[in-house]
C-alpha cells in the first residue's frame, strides 16, 4: 500500500477562499479605470463583401477615440487557433476584413472612453455590402461553387491535406489492414451515420481581455485564456510585431471548457493600444460569446463495424466530415481525434480505417470544446456498438468485455502506442454493479406508465500530445524554507494550481500550505503549451516531480558546502532537514533557505521540462438510467454512474467534480443543447433564455467511482481526466432511449419533442 501523504488526498484548491469572499481575481476586476472600452461592428450578413464603411458620424461623439476599418490593419494573416508551433491550423484570418464570411464577423472596432459613447457609435455606423449567397451546409461545401477563402495568400503552415478552392481545411486517412474484406466477410454489419450539433461550452465568464504599454513601452495583455503563451505568438503574428515587445498575464479564468484555447477577442484591444498608446478592454457580452466565439463543432459521423456472430468485432470504419466554419481554427485536430480516439477502445480487429474532412463553410467558426472530437466521434462509435449488440442478441456490456483493449496490448489505431495502464474491465464491470445492470437492463415499466430504462458506454481520451507539448515548471527555496512553485498551465476552475502543489509537496516532503502558486506570466512563468488536450496534471505533473528531483540535488549540494563536506550524494533530504549519517551533521531547510542569502554561489531554485513520447489514455465506463413518459416524450436523467480509470487519482475530491461536471455538460449536449441556424446564416438561440441548459433541477444522482491503475509515465502514477468526463453521456443516454421506446436516435439533441413524434408515427 502507498504510504502517500499529500497526494491521494482530498486538498482544498488553493483560491477557495478568495474566491469564496469576491476577491478581485478575474480579468476585469484587475482592468485600469482609464481603459478604452472597445466594441465590434458586426456583420448581419453570412456572406458578404464590404463596399464601404461610413464613420464620420460616429467619430463626431464624445468620447470617441478611434475607429477602426479593414483599411487600418496589417494584411497580414494568421491563425486565433492556441496550437503548439507550428499551427496545424491554416492562417486564413485578418483582424479586420473586407470578405465577411458569417454572421457576426466584425467590420469595424470603435474604442472610446465610456461604454455609451461606444454603442451609440456602433449604431451610427453605416455599412454598404455586397451580400453574396451563403454556403451554409457543409455536407455539401467541398467543390461547392461557392469559395469560402478564395484568397491567394491563404497560407497552411503545415500540410493537412486542405484545399480552400475546395473548401477543405483537412483532410486524411489512417488504416490498417484490408477492412473492406473484413467487413464483406463479417456475420453482422452496422452501417449508418451519426449527427452531433454544434454546441456551446457556456462557461460563466464571457471572452475578455484587456491591454496597455508598461513602463518600458511593451505591449501587455491581461487576459482570460488558457494558453497565454500561444496567445502572445497570436497576437504578435496578427499586428506585425515582435514577440519580444508583448507580454501576456492570466488571472483566474472564470471557466473555458476549451473556448479560451481560442484567441477570440485579445487581437483587439491589443491593435487599439498598439495604435493608441492607451490602455483597452473589450468584454464580450453572453450574445456575443454564443454567437461569435468558437464552439464545437457539428459532425457528420459514418459508421460500419463488422463482428462475427459470435460477437468479436473484426473491423471498424469511421468517416468524418466536420463543420469548420468560416476560419480553419481548431479544425485540422479536432476531427483527427474523433477516429483516434475511440477505435481503440476496441483491440480485437484485424483492420480498421479512419478517413477525414473538415470544411469551411459561412457559419461560426468552430473551436475547441472540452473532449476535442473524441466527444462526437465516441457518440457515433458507441452508438453503433449498441447497435450491433441488438443485432447479435447480446448483453451490450458483454459484447464490450468481448472487445476491449486491455493493458499490455498495442493498439494499432493508437499510433502502435501499448496500453501501459487499463482497468477498462473493471470500470464496465463496478459500473453494472452501481446500476444494478443485471437486474434492470434493459427496461422496466413503472406503475405510472413511465419507463425505467438503462443505456451504457464506454469512453478514452489521452494524456497531453504525444511528441508535441511542452511544460516547464521552476521552484525555488525561500527564506524560511518555503516554496515558490512557478508554472505556465493555466487553472481555469479545474484546480491545477492545487493538484500541481500537492505533487510538489509530496516531492518535497513537505505541506500543501508550503508550496506558493501564481498566476501565468509570460515574462516570468517557464514555458508551458497550455491547458488542453488533458495535459496538466499528467505531463506539467511530471515535470513538477522532475524539477523536485532537481532542487533536492541542489539543496544537498548546499547543504554540503554548510557542513564543509566534497560530497553530497550520501546526504539525506527529510522534508524538514538534511542529514550527514557519517557525520550526524543537520541542517533544516528553514536555516538553508536563510542561509543560501548570504555567501552563496548555489542558486537554490531548479526548473526542467517534459514533454512524453506517449499519451496513455484514461478510459470511463458509464450506465444512465433514465424516466420516459410514453404520452409526451419526457426524458428525466434519475441517475447517471461512472466509473473512471485515470492512473492514480491526486485529488479524489476535485476529481470527483470533474467527472459530474463533465457528465452534466454531456447530457445537455444529448438531450436539450443545439445551435440552431436561420435560412441565412443566423443563430437563434443566442442566449441562456433560449440555449437551453440543463439544470440541477433536471439531473438526478450523478455517481462517480474510481478504478485506478498506475500508468508508469505519469507522476505518481497519474493520468488526465480532465476530457473524458464529457463523452460517455450522449451515447449511454441514447442507447438508453432506445431500450424504452425501441426507436434509434441518431442525432442529438434527443428532445421530447422528437422522441413524442417518433413514437406518433412509430408502425
Amino acid at each position: 500500500m502507498n504510504e502517500w501523504k499529500e497526494i491521494n488526498r482530498p486538498k482544498m484548491k488553493k483560491d477557495a477562499v478568495s474566491l469564496l469572499t469576491g476577491k478581485p481575481v478575474y480579468t476585469q476586476d484587475l482592468a485600469p479605470a482609464d481603459c478604452l472600452i472597445v466594441k465590434a461592428v458586426r456583420s448581419p450578413y453570412a456572406h458578404a463583401i464590404v463596399r464601404s464603411v461610413k464613420t464620420d458620424a460616429a467619430k463626431k461623439i464624445p468620447g470617441i477615440e478611434c475607429i477602426i476599418t479593414a483599411d487600418d490593419v496589417p494584411k497580414k494573416r494568421f491563425t486565433t487557433a492556441g496550437q503548439t508551433f507550428p499551427e496545424l491550423s491554416p492562417y486564413d484570418k485578418y483582424i479586420l476584413d473586407t470578405h465577411i464570411r458569417y454572421v457576426g464577423d466584425p467590420v469595424a472596432l470603435v474604442a472610446g472612453r465610456t461604454e455609451e459613447a461606444v454603442d451609440k457609435a456602433v449604431q451610427m455606423i453605416r455599412v454598404d455590402y455586397d451580400v453574396r449567397e451563403p454556403l451554409l451546409d457543409f455536407t455539401k461545401a467541398i467543390d461547392n461553387a461557392i469559395i469560402v477563402h478564395p484568397e491567394a495568400d491563404w497560407t497552411p503552415m503545415v500540410n493537412v491535406g486542405g484545399d480552400n478552392k475546395r473548401n477543405i481545411i483537412a483532410s486524411g486517412t489512417d488504416e490498417w489492414g484490408d477492412v473492406d474484406s473484413v467487413l464483406a466477410g463479417s456475420d453482422i454489419i452496422i452501417d449508418e451515420t451519426y449527427h452531433t450539433k454544434q454546441v456551446q461550452q457556456c462557461m460563466m465568464e464571457t471572452f475578455r481581455a484587456f491591454s496597455y504599454i508598461d513602463m518600458y513601452g511593451r505591449l501587455t495583455i491581461v487576459s482570460s485564456t488558457q494558453v497565454p503563451f500561444h496567445i502572445r505568438r497570436i497576437v504578435a503574428n496578427a499586428l506585425g510585431i515582435a514577440k519580444s515587445q508583448i507580454r501576456v498575464i492570466k488571472p483566474r479564468i472564470g471557466g473555458g471548457f476549451g473556448a479560451k484555447q481560442t484567441a477570440v477577442v485579445e487581437v483587439y484591444p491589443a491593435f487599439i493600444t498598439h495604435l493608441t498608446g492607451k490602455p483597452a478592454l473589450m468584454v464580450y457580452s453572453r450574445e456575443e460569446s454564443m454567437t461569435v466565439s468558437a464552439p464545437r463543432h457539428e459532425a457528420q459521423i459514418h459508421v460500419r463495424v463488422g463482428a462475427s456472430k459470435e460477437g468479436i468485432i473484426r473491423g471498424i470504419s469511421l468517416h468524418s466530415l466536420w463543420n469548420g466554419g468560416a476560419y480553419g481554427d481548431h479544425s485540422p485536430t479536432t476531427v483527427t481525434l474523433s477516429g483516434h480516439k475511440s477505435i481503440p477502445l476496441y483491440n480485437k480487429f484485424s483492420a480498421y480505417r479512419f478517413q477525414y474532412e473538415s470544411v469551411y463553410t459561412n457559419t461560426i467558426s468552430a473551436g475547441a470544446y472540452r473532449g476535442y472530437g473524441a466527444t462526437q466521434g465516441i457518440f457515433a462509435l458507441e452508438s453503433a456498438i449498441n447497435e450491433l449488440a441488438v443485432q447479435l442478441h447480446m448483453d451490450p456490456a458483454v459484447l464490450r468485455l468481448k472487445n476491449i483493449v486491455h493493458e499490455g496490448e498495442v493498439m494499432p489505431a493508437y499510433f502502435n502506442d501499448t496500453a501501459s495502464s487499463c482497468t477498462l474491465d473493471a470500470c464496465i464491470q463496478r459500473v453494472k454493479e452501481m446500476s444494478g445492470w443485471e437486474d434492470n437492463y434493459p427496461r422496466t415499466m413503472l406503475p405510472n406508465g413511465h419507463i425505467r430504462s438503462l443505456g451504457m458506454s464506454l469512453s478514452m481520451q489521452g494524456s497531453s500530445i504525444a511528441h508535441v507539448d511542452v511544460a516547464s515548471v521552476t521552484i525555488k527555496v525561500n527564506d524560511d524554507g518555503f516554496y515558490t512553485l512557478a508554472i505556465g498551465a493555466t487553472d481555469m476552475g479545474t484546480g491545477c494550481d492545487t493538484i500541481l502543489a500537492q505533487i510538489a509537496a509530496e516531492c518535497l516532503q513537505c505541506s500543501v500550505d508550503d508550496i506558493v502558486t501564481r498566476g501565468v506570466d509570460t515574462d516570468t512563468s517557464p514555458y508551458d503549451s497550455g491547458s488542453y488536450a488533458s495535459s496538466t496534471t499528467y505531463l506539467t505533473g511530471k515535470a513538477v516531480e522532475l524539477t523536485c528531483q532537481s532542487l533536492i540535488k541542489r539543496m544537498k549540494a548546499r547543504a554540503a558546502v554548510v557542513f564543509g563536506i566534497d560530497q553530497s550524494e550520501g546526504l539525506v533530504f527529510t522534508g524538514q532537514s538534511i542529514d550527514d549519517p557519517e557525520t550526524g551533521k543537520t541542517i533544516t531547510i528553514k536555516d538553508l533557505g536563510n542561509g543560501a542569502m548570504c555567501g552563496n554561489d548555489i542558486a537554490l531554485e531548479a526548473t526542467e521540462s517534459h514533454h512524453s513520447l506517449t499519451s496513455p489514455p484514461p478510459y470511463m465506463a458509464s450506465v444512465a438510467t433514465l424516466d420516459i413518459d410514453p404520452e409526451t416524450g419526457h426524458i428525466d436523467v434519475v441517475d447517471f454512474a461512472s466509473v473512471v480509470d485515470c492512473g492514480t487519482v491526486i485529488n479524489p475530491a476535485l476529481a470527483k467534480v470533474q467527472v459530474e461536471g463533465g457528465i452534466v455538460q454531456g447530457i445537455g449536449m444529448a438531450l436539450t443543447e443545439n445551435v440552431q441556424l436561420d435560412q441565412r446564416g443566423r443563430i437563434q438561440n443566442n442566449s441562456f433564455m433560449q440555449y437551453r441548459l440543463p439544470t440541477r433541477q433536471d439531473i438526478g444522482d450523478v455517481r462517480v467511482e474510481f478504478a485506478p491503475s498506475y500508468e508508469p509515465q505519469g507522476p505518481f502514477g497519474a493520468k488526465s481526466i480532465g476530457e473524458i468526463v464529457i463523452n460517455s453521456s450522449a451515447p449511454a443516454i441514447a442507447d438508453a432511449v432506445y431500450n424504452a421506446v425501441g426507436v434509434r436516435f441518431r442525432e442529438l439533441p434527443i428532445t421530447a419533442e422528437r422522441v413524442y413524434m417518433a413514437l406518433k408515427h412509430k408502425p
